[in-house]
């Protein structure tokens, strides 16, 4: 008999999607998100559409008739000890936030094994790589000090590589998937917590979707990988794509940031490749630019990243800095990365400016 794990999900956006994927597996899964949205969870469930290849349309997904049982609540009174495996599926900044910090102390404390889909990886992460200096990066985070309880060996990452959003028409309850592919996870340090891993990719993987008109296979998978920079092939992606998109005065979609100059797009993702493998990535962990350039063709909007900037915000999560902290201690350098970089700050700087004002 197949083991029923629980899992708590930290943010309903990404988290959703991850946690639908677990429901529809038969496991037991709760969102910890704001008041309203949770509200709406537990009345409506969590609403995910996704394209399914060889389908018109979208498959839309509705967790109230899953075989599991998706639930969501705030910060206040959850207990991590009560969870086989948490889920960091917030933005970066967010953790420092009143209630989320307050939570993330307690989940670091339980010593339950906790798997990041962040795009930035958590400084606990960061330890798990030989002979990268994880404290000379603390300055790439909002607030370095959340993360400091946390046992390394009991994190993973997860590389969040499906694109999904929230259409701004519909209820918070709903998301939407643009790019159906894979969560890429790492194995954590300990065999048993990475068996948990392989459970839930074996559940996932055995899903048929009754869509009305017979069963169907759904997309976007968990796959776990031995090597612990598999997840880390996003990075590029991100470099080349995502804060590319970010421009002095205004911000480009992806599409048009890696497609507008092909050229320059592949010389910095191939540099941050080649700073990966000097990490001690294989080639092969990584993912080849020509296979990212034709996924990059169907993203016609601006990345989070950039829309969070020029909507006012005033801190986004740096993997630009981060890349820029690690290559220098590896004594490389990417004109293009410094630029974006500098953009980043000079966005950032007049936002919090106008938020002070």
């Amino acid at each position: 008999m197949k083991k029923t794990y629980n899992v708590l999900i930290l943010g309903a956006s990404y988290g959703s999607l991850l946690g639908v994927k677990l429901a529809l597996a038969g496991h037991s899964v709760k969102l910890v998100c704001l008041p309203a949205e949770a509200e709406l969870i537990n009345q409506e469930g969590a609403i995910v559409r996704m394209p399914v290849k060889g389908r018109e349309g979208l498959v839309q997904i509705d967790s109230r008739k899953a075989p599991g049982k998706l639930s969501a609540c705030g910060t206040a009174g959850v207990n991590p000890a009560d969870y086989d495996l948490v889920a960091l599926a917030m933005q970066e900044p967010q953790y420092r936030s009143a209630g989320v910090r307050e939570l993330l102390e307690a989940v670091a404390r339980s010593q339950v094994p906790c798997m990041s889909i962040m795009n930035m990886p958590p400084l606990p992460y960061l330890k798990r790589i030989p002979g990268l200096d994880a404290d000379a990066c603390r300055n790439a985070y909002t607030d370095a000090t959340v993360w400091d309880s946390f046992d390394p060996k009991r994190m993973t990452l997860c590389s969040p590589d499906p694109q999904a959003f929230r259409p701004p028409e519909e209820k918070v309850n709903v998301l939407q998937v643009r790019l159906p592919t894979n969560f890429k996870a790492a194995r954590f340090d300990s065999e048993a917590h990475t068996q948990m891993l392989r459970d839930l990719e074996a559940d996932i993987d055995a899903v048929r979707f009754d869509t009305g008109s017979g069963l169907t296979e759904l997309p976007v998978k968990l796959r776990v990988h031995d090597s612990i920079f598999v997840p880390m092939a996003k990075w590029a992606m991100l470099i080349a794509g995502n804060y590319r998109c970010i421009q002095k005065d205004s911000m480009r979609s992806i599409q048009e940031a890696v497609h507008g100059d092909l050229e320059a797009s592949r010389a910095v993702y191939n540099w941050v490749v080649a700073l990966c493998v000097a990490l001690g990535a294989q080639e092969s962990d990584m993912v080849p630019f020509e296979k990212y350039a034709a996924a990059a063709n169907g993203l016609a909007s601006p990345s989070s990243a950039a829309r969070a900037l020029f909507g006012g915000a005033p801190n986004i999560e740096r993997v630009d800095r981060l890349v820029q902290s690690i290559a220098a201690a590896k004594g490389m350098r990417s004109e293009v990365l410094d630029e974006v970089v500098a953009l980043v700050d000079a966005r950032l700087e007049l936002n919090r400016g106008k938020k002070a004002a």
